[in-house]
Order: C-alpha cells, then sequence, then structure tokens
C-alpha cells in the first residue's frame, strides 16, 4: 500500500509544485486521505522536491549552466561583470539568502505549527487574492534580464513565504515579480531559478536527516524515492504546459481554484468533518 501512496503523492507533488496552487498544501491535504489520516510530512515533501527541482535543472540545462559557467568565470576575467549571466547568477544567490536564514531560524515552526489545516486554508484564499490582483494590475513591461538586485532580493523574501504549506513557492515569487511590473514569463523562469538552490538544499538536509532518523519518512526510504522519480517525471511534462500556458493566458484559473480549494477546506474544518493537524 505504500508503494501506491508513494505514487499518488509523487504526482501531485510533480503536477502542483510549479502551479502557483502549493504543492505543500496539496500533500497536506491528501493526507486526510490516505490510511490512517497521516500528514506526509515536511520531511517527505523536501524530499520528493528534489525530483521537481531536478526537472526544473533538465528543462532549463542550457539556461542554468550557461549561467553557472559565467558567473565562475567572472573571476578570471573571460567573462564580464556585467555580463546578464553573471548578474543572474548573483542575482539567484542574494535571492536565495533569506529563505536559507528563515529555515534555520524557524524549523521548528516550520515542521508543527504552521501545517495546521486552519493556516493552510486561510493562506490558499488569501494569497489567491493577491496572486490575482498583481497578475492583474502588474506593469507588465520588465524582463529578466532588466532584473535588479533588489528586485531580486524582495522575491527572494518573497520565497519565504513558500515555507507555509497553502501559500506556493511559485505563488509567492511570482506574486512578487508580477507587483513589481515583470513579465508573466520573466517572473515565472526566475522563480523558477531561485528555487533550485533552496529546494536541493532543503531535500538534501532532509535526506540525510532521514538517513539518520528513517523513522522522520513515514512513508518509509523506498517509497519516498520512488514519489521523487514520480515527481521528477511528472514534473517536467507540467514545466513545458506552464510555460506556453503563461506566454498566453493570465493566472486566473490559478485564483479561482485556490479560493474554492481554500472555502471548501474551511467549510470541512468548521463543520468537524476533519481535523486541523
Amino acid at each position: 500500500m505504500d508503494w501506491l501512496i508513494a505514487i499518488f503523492l509523487g504526482a501531485l507533488q510533480g503536477a502542483t509544485e510549479f502551479l502557483p496552487i502549493s504543492s505543500s498544501a496539496h500533500l497536506r491535504i491528501a493526507g486526510i486521505f490516505l490510511p490512517g489520516a497521516e500528514d506526509p510530512g515536511a520531511t517527505f515533501t523536501a524530499i520528493t522536491q528534489i525530483g521537481t527541482e531536478l526537472a526544473v535543472v533538465i528543462f532549463f540545462w542550457k539556461d542554468i549552466t550557461r549561467i553557472i559557467g559565467k558567473w565562475f568565470q567572472q573571476f578570471s576575467g573571460k567573462a564580464d561583470r556585467q555580463d546578464p549571466d553573471v548578474k543572474m547568477g548573483w542575482l539567484v544567490i542574494i535571492g536565495t539568502i533569506p529563505i536559507v536564514l528563515a529555515g534555520v531560524l524557524f524549523q521548528d515552526l516550520i515542521r508543527d505549527q504552521l501545517r495546521s489545516l486552519w493556516i493552510t486554508a486561510t493562506v490558499l484564499i488569501v494569497f489567491g487574492l493577491v496572486l490575482g490582483a498583481a497578475d492583474l494590475l502588474g506593469r507588465r513591461i520588465k524582463t529578466l534580464e532588466t532584473t535588479t538586485y533588489r528586485d531580486g532580493l524582495l522575491i527572494g523574501v518573497a520565497q519565504v513565504l513558500a515555507l507555509i504549506p497553502g501559500v506556493s513557492r511559485s505563488g509567492a515569487t511570482v506574486t512578487m515579480g508580477r507587483a513589481l511590473g515583470y513579465q508573466r514569463p520573466a517572473a515565472a523562469k526566475y522563480a523558477f531559478f531561485l528555487a533550485v538552490p533552496a529546494v536541493f538544499g532543503a531535500g538534501i538536509y532532509e535526506t540525510i536527516q532521514a538517513l539518520r532518523e528513517p523513522t522522520s519518512v513515514g512513508l518509509g526510504m523506498g517509497p519516498t524515492i520512488l514519489a521523487t522519480v514520480v515527481a521528477f517525471v511528472v514534473g517536467i511534462a507540467v514545466i513545458k504546459w506552464l510555460m506556453a500556458w503563461i506566454s498566453r493566458r493570465s493566472f486566473l484559473p490559478f485564483v479561482v481554484y485556490r479560493i474554492v480549494l481554500g472555502t471548501l477546506l474551511l467549510v470541512a474544518l468548521a463543520a468537524g468533518w476533519i481535523d486541523a493537524l
């Protein structure tokens, strides 16, 4: 049974990680319907996200390897410090600092209190409305090449909110990008780049912890690894679809989905059909 659950949760992770609807919220909600009604947990979520971020690396392989190469070449004088790829390397580093600090300082809070379904339902709705407003009112003129260090840091600060199930990493960073006036594809692409070091770092850390304490992963390491592989495969397909979608359409369907899901969750909690923890 654990292996079937792992396949389901891995597919769910891959399908929701890049959409602004919060993969951690969906995994948290899915836990209600699993045998024993167990929350998959922050450790399981962090490890399976390695699969989805590997999908990002594969999909944007040329961009990522070029950025890394140029960033290192600046120190040998082979690349100009004003080169857009060198700048993007620094932007990703600067934007990653806030979530690293928050992850270290508030680890216990992230693992326990913030996983209440009351919080998940509320932020699904609230940040859905914020995303809708930012997407509608954004000036839509800035491109990835014009990203400033100030904007990169602000988007990085927004990424910190993704530690709360229901916010969504892509949702928070894209919302900030749109609010700052970036085009949808530019905001999404920077969000993808920014997530790579943070997610890989968290995933590797949680994997090491899980190897030391196997009981911290509810499904066990075998099923969790399977879920990570499934998340990778599904994630690649979703990235391709999403980049095509936002080049022509708005985020409105995701906003509506977040509000409906959050509302249904609040009703279920208020009626006592499900437990918050």
